[in-house]
């Protein structure tokens, strides 16, 4: 593959990302969230016991640690999140889905799919499942 190839698809799948995080994150935005929001919410959600070590959590939604914490502080005090003690290890904190954040979660979701199908509607189901593999393929 040439470089000017590889340069023109990155920066194609940079302008993809803004266009993902303008339609989406203005989908969100009806429910007092943004995207990273919902993607913390997604994970917590989907948690065993709906909590997560707060360094995992980082690392799933591509934040640094003091990054997640920030991003978790006004979610907090929104009472999407709440903070939980390890009961097995004092030095692990453990972010927690509230029933609120639940409620959130799950209405944002539905805005979050129509969102998406609309981004997407210009592919068949065939090109989604190509494109997907292919996604799937870039580690």
């Amino acid at each position: 593959m040439s470089e000017n190839i590889e340069v023109g698809l990155v920066l194609s799948a940079i302008n993809l990302q803004s266009k993902i995080q303008k339609r989406i994150g203005g989908a969100l935005s009806v429910h007092g969230i943004g995207l990273s929001d919902y993607l913390v919410l997604n994970q917590l959600y989907t948690a065993p016991s709906q909590k997560i070590r707060r360094s995992d959590l980082a690392e799933q939604v591509g934040l640094s640690p003091s990054g997640v914490t920030r991003l978790l502080n006004p979610m907090e005090k929104m009472g999407l999140v709440k903070k939980q003690e390890n009961p097995r290890d004092a030095r692990v904190s453990l972010v927690a889905l509230t029933a609120a954040g639940t409620k959130i979660y799950e209405e944002a979701h539905v805005s979050f799919k129509h969102a998406s199908a609309a981004l997407l509607k210009p592919l068949d189901t065939k090109e989604l499942n190509e494109l997907c593999n292919l996604i799937n393929k870039i580690k």
